[in-house]
């Protein structure tokens, strides 16, 4: 069985993959949301287990999600160290099949593993699709609700940019990245990366900074995931 492992700890990566693939599990580890969305989109997997918060609180539903929608049949786990959390975990049941505690116990977290493939059942049969071609062909809704995450983000409303000026060049660039990742090209051509300089230049010139562009680009990040 061939499992994927998400988390940002270095040690929790190595020492809990060694130990799955002692049970006999094949394991593929992940640092980061990104990383994980490249292997999902990649390899087949059977399992999926993911840390709850990976560098943000939360990223590991979005994890989940692209799992869910790139490779449906595969068992999703979340690993948190907040066992008392009923809310998010009630509010995400129909995508994850169970969630697991940190310190993981070893022997119960196999036995879940285990159980949950002898045991799962059929899925809804979805045509799988990848996910620069969901993105490309879903851009404008997939922008208006990153606008509005955007917008009650307490220091980006801050700039009081309207959606247009918000928005700005991503339509393009996004495009043109799902069109060369499609066509599996490893680089930006030279427009594509002109348009991106053009469109930080442009940032810039609207009064973000560093730390504001990081905080959009997560968001956005967060609503391709939620999307797909």
């Amino acid at each position: 069985m061939k499992l994927l492992f998400v988390d940002d700890e270095p040690t929790i990566r190595l020492t809990l993959a060694t130990i799955l693939e002692m049970e006999g599990f094949e394991v593929k580890t992940a640092a980061s949301v990104r990383e994980a969305i490249e292997v999902i989109n990649k390899e087949a997997f059977d399992v999926l287990i993911s840390d709850l918060n990976i560098g943000e609180p939360g990223d590991g539903f979005t994890v989940v999600s692209v799992m869910r929608r790139v490779q449906p049949d595969a068992v999703t786990f979340i690993l948190t160290g907040y066992p008392d959390f009923d809310s998010a975990i009630q509010a995400i049941r129909n995508q994850v099949d169970d969630y697991l505690t940190k310190p993981a116990d070893i022997p119960s977290l196999v036995a879940a593993l285990k159980h949950k493939l002898q045991n799962r059942p059929p899925r809804r049969q979805i045509v799988v699709r990848r996910a620069p071609e969901l993105i490309r062909e879903n851009l404008q809704e997939l922008l208006q609700g990153w606008f509005a995450a955007v917008s009650k983000d307490p220091q980006l409303k801050s700039l009081s940019l309207d959606p247009k000026q918000c928005i700005d060049g991503y339509p393009k660039i996004l495009a043109d990245i799902c069109d060369q990742v499609m066509l599996g090209s490893p680089d930006l051509d030279e427009s594509t990366a002109a348009l991106a300089v053009q469109h930080g230049i442009s940032r810039f010139n609207r009064g973000y900074r560093t730390d504001l562009i990081l905080t959009e680009c997560r968001l956005l990040q967060r609503q391709i995931g939620l999307f797909l």
